[in-house]
């Protein structure tokens, strides 16, 4: 299944970046071994995925289209 991109290439990058800080804040910054921890880590994981990948299901389900 392929998917149309609705993320711009700004918002990508700005996804990625704070994918990686989510990820280091939940599981090496203050919060190490608490659930809250992992829970930002996880949230940081799809932000990354999202800014990797480029489509947003969220985005998608409120209608977004990426203007070409």
């Amino acid at each position: 299944m392929f998917y149309k991109k609705n993320l711009p290439g700004w918002e990508r990058a700005l996804r990625v970046a704070a994918g990686v800080g989510m990820v280091g804040f939940g599981l090496f910054g203050g919060l190490p071994d608490a659930v809250i921890g992992y829970a930002i880590a996880g949230t940081g994981v799809i932000a990354l995925l999202t800014g990797f990948v480029g489509f947003c299901p969220m985005c998608a389900m409120a209608g977004r289209k990426l203007d070409r």
